[in-house]
Parts: structure tokens; sequence; C-alpha cells
């Protein structure tokens, strides 16, 4: 049998490594100039304009980014059902309450109008996820915010390098989160990074990263140990000189299956968005389970589902969100199903999963 194409695959060199060990050499292993320096480069690389504090992992930066906004216990955010459960995970480890507003069935990102119907005299955020790699309609979202006097949250976990009419996501909103985890666009091991737009949001930022210190020994609020270490960071530096070939190498992978497959609905793009491709998400109608089964045992090619079972119907949130009422959303977790987009595949690679994509959806798989 051919050989197994996965779904993703990080992508780690010799670059990287001697990365590595130059921290291990130095002996400072903790936060330190790597950080910083991965910091700089980071917003200097995506032209985000602001500054950027880099934490252990997405959820961490999601997490304090809403600590440092003011976001507290009884607040509502509004967050689409449609993504991973860090997304309102982190709005709950703040004692405010995610309410779940349904997604567009175009982009697979929240509905403005879902937004807007969500709204309530408790609401104080808005935390669009630009999922799989495509922007949010930030637009509207920003002007809805605007009209009700709304903060706005960008989760851009999977969209390092997407863009909205020439603005880079991680620059609409007061914050935005990006994911650093091994299979992402680009990786630092572990982490995330969070791009700020006020200097005070940074220095609560800084300040609960560190046990609430800024000098040492004087804290100044209740903090966590969220920092990211010059290791994790000497990877992500390697990673920024890469990234940009990656994500040329994802669309043009993205263009290829787009122009060739047949008998599945695959993703579009909007007037004006830059697609990074995190994922390549189609949609099967019927049968979803059994196409995914059927790829790997017939043509032993990788798919993921993400994501089955939507935030609003998970346990943690299942008493106050399951009679929510968000259709495109169960739609789109019945339907879904990513396909490989990633950098490492070659052109046969490319071809296997037409041929098996196409010839499964015309057998009705």
């Amino acid at each position: 049998m051919n050989e197994f194409i996965p779904p993703a695959k990080p992508l780690i060199g010799d670059e990287e490594r001697a990365a590595v060990d130059r921290v291990l050499r130095s002996g400072m292993l903790a936060q330190g100039p790597e950080v910083k320096a991965f910091e700089e480069e980071f917003s200097e690389h995506f032209n985000l304009g602001r500054a950027c504090v880099a934490v252990n992992s997405g959820t961490s930066g999601q997490h304090l980014g809403l600590l440092s906004s003011g976001v507290k216990a009884g607040d509502e955010v509004i967050v689409p059902s449609f993504t991973f459960a860090a997304t309102c995970n982190s709005v709950a480890l703040t004692g405010a309450v995610p309410v779940f507003a349904d997604i567009d069935a175009d982009d697979f990102c929240i509905s403005p109008a879902a937004i807007e119907a969500a709204i309530t005299e408790r609401t104080v955020g808005i935390m669009p996820v630009h999922l799989y790699g495509h922007p949010a309609k930030m637009n509207q979202i920003m002007a809805i915010a605007d009209k009700h006097g709304l903060q706005v949250y960008e989760d851009a976990a999977q969209a390092h390098g997407a863009s909205l009419g020439g603005t880079p996501v991680g620059a609409f909103g007061t914050f935005a989160m990006f994911s650093l985890y091994p299979t992402k666009n680009m990786t630092s091991g572990e982490g995330g990074m969070v791009s700020v737009a006020d200097a005070e949001v940074e220095r609560l930022m800084r300040l609960y990263r560190n046990q609430g210190m800024e000098k040492q020994y004087h804290n100044e609020v209740v903090g966590f140990n969220t920092r990211m270490t010059d290791i994790h960071a000497a990877i992500g530096r390697v990673q920024l000189t890469k990234v940009g070939a990656w994500t040329k190498a994802r669309q043009d992978n993205a263009a290829f299956l787009t122009a060739n497959l047949e008998g599945v609905t695959t993703p579009p793009v909007a007037e004006g968005a830059v697609h990074v491709y995190h994922q390549y998400t189609v949609r099967i109608p019927e049968g979803r389970d059994g196409f995914a089964a059927a790829l790997k045992e017939q043509y032993n090619v990788g798919s993921g589902m993400f994501y089955p079972v939507p935030n609003h119907q998970l346990k943690p949130f299942a008493g106050t969100a399951n009679d929510a009422d968000l259709p495109e959303t169960m739609k789109a977790a019945a339907e879904c199903l990513s396909l490989p987009v990633h950098p490492s595949l070659s052109q046969g690679d490319l071809e296997r999963i037409v041929e098996a994509v196409n010839a499964l959806a015309k057998a009705g798989a």
C-alpha cells in the first residue's frame, strides 16, 4: 500500500535544533532575550503594528488577554460553538459566561447576525475565531462592537498570516491570540503569542504571566506562571523565517485541491480575504464518518474532523448552553472533513488525495 499521508505534519529542521543548542549552551533557559526577540520579530513579520506578548500556550494567551482586558465574573462574551474548546474555556476560566452564537456556512466563522442577536446588557466582548485560517467577517464584527460599546478578542490560533482587506488578523481587536502548538502553521514546540492594542493591556499581560510581578518580589496582581522559555522562543524565531514559504505551499496545495476535487463542497474564500489554510475543510453532506474511514482504509489518506462535538454540547457548558439554536453549527459538525494540505505534501500525494476523494464521492461512500 502507498505510504500514509498524515492530516498534519510538524516541520522541524536542523536550524531549529541548532537554535535550541545555542540556548542550552547559553545557560539562560527561562524567559529571557530569545523571548523578547521573538515577540518583536513576530509582530514585525506579520505586520501587526502592535506589541506582542509570548506565553506558554495559546489557551494561556486567551485567558490572560481576557483578564488583562477587564473581563470578570458575571460578564458575557459571545463566542462561536464551532471551534476548539479552548475558546470558551478561556472565557469560563475568568468567571465570565461564554454565550454561543451560530456560524455562517461560507467561512465556518461566527455570524455577525448571530452576534447581534446574542447581545445582552451583560455582554462585554465578542471573540471571533478565524477558523481553519480564514478570517472572520471582521469589518461587520467591529461595526457591531463599536455600535454596542463592546471589545473584540481575536482567536487567531490557526490564522498566522491571514488578512482581510489588507489588514492582518491580529490587528483588529483589543488583543489576538496565535497558537504555536506543533500542528499549527508554525510552532515553537508549544506556546502562544498575543498581540495587544493597548499599552495597559500589554503591561497586565506581562504581569499575569510572571506571578504578578514586573519587579521581582513586588507582586501587583495575583498572577500565574505562564512564561515562554527561551528554548521555545528560539524554535519560534527560526520558524518565522520559514512560515512564509510554508503558507505559500499551503495555498498552492489548496488551489490544486479546489481545482480538481469533485463531489464535495470545497472551501470558498471571501473577497479581500487571504486564507492561510491551517486546514483544508470540505463538506461531505452524507456519511462523513464513513467517508473518512474509507479514505484511510482504501487509500491510506488521513483526514481530520474538526469539530464533531460543538462547544455548546460539551459537558461543562451543557447546563446553560445546550438549548442554543445553532443550525449551521450542527450542520458543519456533521459534514466537515479536513483533508491534508500541509507543506510536506508532494505532487503525488495531492494527486492521490484527489483520486481518493473523487472516487469515494462518486461511489457515494
